[in-house]
């Protein structure tokens, strides 16, 4: 196994500054359920006055009709993201009937007792609107339903080409000169990946807001949790139980052996599980009774999207292209972080402290040095990931590298530390304190766990009598906030047009369908 790095005194080196970092980009994806006006799940249809959830690029919906998933374009700045997120919550907000509201929480609203009142996204008739839905049906054949109602953020990350160049400039090792910079820039987004999946643990503490759960979301399945409150299930120290064995989990994925230290082995597992049959999925059945498709395959992952990382290397790909041939084609754009909970405090589910820290995080874990990752040290690093979760804010809580174990306190700060510096850095680029600012917010959450979300959410659940009332004295006041947000006629007018257009695509879609549904998926099988 690894050793345990040691931390560099300089974990900035004196060439790399601001400017190098003139060019960064940032987007933002955040998930939310449409909840009803009683604090259900809401039954009702993807709004079209949103336009089609197929076809939109920034309103869609995730597994299921009610999950609703908003996506801002890359900018220039953290604030022109939060306010284009802020854009998208408005509109959707405009749309919403009845008294329905956005859950504001990571772990769901109030889930009924039948798994199938859970309504799968809907994207049409057109074949691949067909093979969406059928994805996500084979996901809650798998999985249960339930899990697949569980939101979060995704925070879209790139460094500009001019730091890899520098980067590369300033190797020691001849082969990683040689390498084209299209190679040079994977092989270090692969670098940043290994040591954020290290880094997740601090993560998981200091942005971690899913301590509790509403009792049915557990209906039917074992548990370790205790009662909170009437209908609320936590456990006193956990600091992200989305994150936990009650999350979003694949038992299947523990056995394929898809490593982060190289482009190419990792997207030869990828295509291994794509196409490998897994037993368990085989025994489901790939069709029902009547001969209607149940699951796409019975492979490993029915589709790449199906494995479940907390980070992801990606890129854009273009038209035909899989995820997997647009890495191959043109390497690693940026990468995807999505360890991160939905702050219930935040309107739109993440504020400016969480931003600036991820990306000082993230500029810590691509400077860091970053050696391979293979199973012995993945398996020590989810030993601690379940440590944070259960129990991070205990005060002897621990975490294991390699032969040592340490106090998670003396951990993390020896790493918030550095993080500071790459922080420093990063507002150097605008004359701003926004990231000092942020790592700064963060040292509080260390220094005192009552600071931290997953404590106040505990607070707050209890206070307001369980997981619904809290969630629904949240959502209300997110709602007052994007009363306020003021929308320009212009851009008022740029979403009226994209739902407009996103329909007519999906139509178009729907008229191109030149082979039955049943051809199409057996050509994919």
């Amino acid at each position: 196994m690894n050793q345990p790095c040691t931390l560099s005194s300089a974990i900035v080196p004196t060439w790399v500054n601001a400017s190098q970092l003139d060019g960064m980009l940032r987007g933002i994806e955040r998930e939310s359920l449409r909840m009803q006006s009683n604090g259900f799940l809401s039954q009702k249809n993807h709004p079209k006055a949103l336009g089609s959830a197929l076809t939109h690029p920034h309103i869609t919906t995730d597994y299921s009709e009610a999950l609703m998933e908003f996506i801002t374009t890359p900018h220039n700045t953290i604030a022109a993201a939060l306010n284009e997120l802020s854009d998208i919550h408005q509109v959707v907000h405009q749309q919403l009937e009845d008294g329905e509201k956005l859950w504001p929480l990571s772990m769901p609203c109030m889930l009924d007792d039948n798994e199938e009142n859970i309504k799968l996204a809907q994207y049409g008739t057109s074949n691949i609107g067909r093979f969406k839905t059928l994805y996500r049906h084979g996901l809650g054949v798998r999985y249960g339903r339930r899990m697949q109602t569980i939101s979060g953020v995704h925070y879209n990350l790139s460094f500009p080409d001019q730091l890899f160049a520098t980067l590369q400039q300033h190797e020691k090792n001849e082969e990683l000169k040689q390498l084209s910079l299209q190679d040079y820039r994977s092989h270090r987004y692969f670098a940043l990946i290994r040591n954020f999946i290290r880094m997740t643990p601090l993560v998981m503490y200091l942005l971690g807001a899913s301590p509790s759960v509403c009792r049915c979301f557990l209906t039917g399945r074992n548990h370790h949790l205790q009662p909170l409150v009437k209908g609320t299930l936590y456990l006193p120290e956990a600091t992200a139980l989305r994150m936990g064995r009650l999350g979003y989990q694949n038992s299947a994925q523990k056995q394929l052996g898809i490593y982060y230290n190289d482009l190419h082995d990792y997207l030869d597992g990828l295509q291994k599980a794509v196409h490998t049959p897994y037993p368990a999925f085989t025994d489901l059945g790939l069709n029902d009774e009547a001969g209607e498709p149940i699951q796409i395959n019975d492979h490993v992952l029915q589709i790449e999207n199906e494995y479940y990382s907390l980070v992801r290397p990606k890129q854009v790909p273009q038209a035909g292209e899989t995820p997997s041939q647009a890495l191959k084609n043109r390497g690693v754009g940026y990468v995807e972080l999505r360890a991160v909970d939905v702050n219930p405090y935040s309107a739109i589910g993440i504020d400016e402290t969480t931003a600036g820290f991820l990306e000082s995080l993230a500029l810590y874990c691509l400077l860091r040095e970053s050696p391979d990752l293979w199973s012995d040290e993945q398996d020590q690093i989810d030993q601690n990931q379940t440590e944070v979760v259960n129990r991070g804010r205990a005060a002897d809580a621990q975490i294991k590298e390699g032969h040592l174990t340490v106090s998670f306190q003396d951990w993390a700060q020896q790493h918030l530390s550095e993080i500071h510096t790459c922080a420093a850095t990063l507002d150097q680029m605008d004359g701003t304190s926004l990231y000092q600012d942020a790592v700064y917010v963060m040292q509080q959450r260390l220094n005192d766990v009552e600071n931290t979300l997953s404590a106040q959410v505990i607070k707050d659940t209890l206070q307001h009598g369980g997981t619904w009332n809290f969630g629904s004295v949240m959502a209300q006041q997110h709602v007052d906030c994007y009363d306020q947000h003021q929308l320009s006629a212009e851009r008022q007018q740029y979403f009226e047009h994209l739902a407009q257009t996103s329909l007519q695509k999906q139509w178009q879609l729907e008229q191109e369908n030149d082979t039955s549904f049943e051809q199409y998926l057996a050509q994919y099988r």
